[in-house]
């Protein structure tokens, strides 16, 4: 190598290198991944729970797709094996003790595009395990004030986000018809930041495409503020719930 090659080689910046899986699967059916984040990796109790759910998803996906390619040998062959990755984030910390999980799945099964999932985990850091926000409501019955106030404002966030995104066509009962009040089926959860220190300023729904509308409008993640919710708070609701939603995390989760 020359003079001027060996200097514009140390004048490039250090790429960071690809993080590792914590769990992988790769085959001629399959290649399929799972990542936690440091902050997840930093809570064994949380770690080893997600890994332990992660490492069951691919292995499903990895026989699911070994009998696909015995049906359709030559897709395989022709197009490669699917592709699957699974990350798991930290979205906030609450009261020093509860977690909000972000979980984001990509998956290509060869079909006209690729897909995309999310889901969400709230795991208590002084019980060790994962719980749903049940202990900050009076009651969660479904089809109860609680859920059917929750949802109302849910639709209404919903409707004020499609139309900011001229989907406003898709704001319809037809498209909002799984969203039932009840906690199954609400959509999946996180406690939002706050601008208080170790509180959340609400909730924040998160909707993968297909749910809440057409493929091509993507994900939605829908902010309720807690006022909203103050009557039907239990005293540890009324403890975690303060503030408002940083103006970051509203313009990082916009699509």
């Amino acid at each position: 190598m020359g003079l001027a090659g060996l200097l514009a080689c140390l004048c490039l910046p250090a790429r960071a290198a690809d993080p590792k899986p914590d769990a992988t699967i790769k085959n001629p059916s399959i290649e399929a991944s799972v990542y936690l984040d440091d902050k997840i990796k930093a809570d064994s109790a949380l770690a080893a729970d997600c890994l332990a759910e992660g490492k069951k998803w691919i292995d499903k996906q990895a026989a699911e797709a070994a009998a696909d390619r015995k049906q359709e040998p030559d897709l395989f062959r022709e197009r490669g094996g699917y592709s699957f990755e699974r990350k798991y984030s930290v979205r906030s910390v609450v009261d020093g003790r509860y977690v909000s999980v972000l979980r984001d799945d990509y998956m290509n099964t060869l079909g006209a595009h690729p897909n995309s999932d999310v889901n969400t985990i709230l795991w208590d850091t002084a019980e060790k395990k994962r719980i749903s926000i049940r202990p900050f409501f009076t009651e969660t019955a479904d089809n109860g004030p609680t859920l059917a106030a929750m949802r109302k404002a849910v639709i209404a966030a919903l409707n004020a986000e499609k139309k900011r995104r001229d989907a406003g066509e898709t704001a319809t009962a037809e498209w909002y018809k799984e969203l039932k009040p009840t906690l199954l089926k609400i959509g999946a959860v996180t406690l939002a930041p706050s601008t208080v220190s170790g509180k959340s300023s609400g909730l924040t729904f998160h909707y993968p495409p297909y749910a809440v509308g057409p493929y091509a409008e993507g994900q939605y993640v829908i902010f309720v503020p807690w006022e909203m919710l103050k009557p039907y708070l239990t005293p540890e609701g009324a403890k975690i719930f303060a503030g408002a939603r940083p103006k970051a995390d509203a313009d990082d989760q916009q699509q």
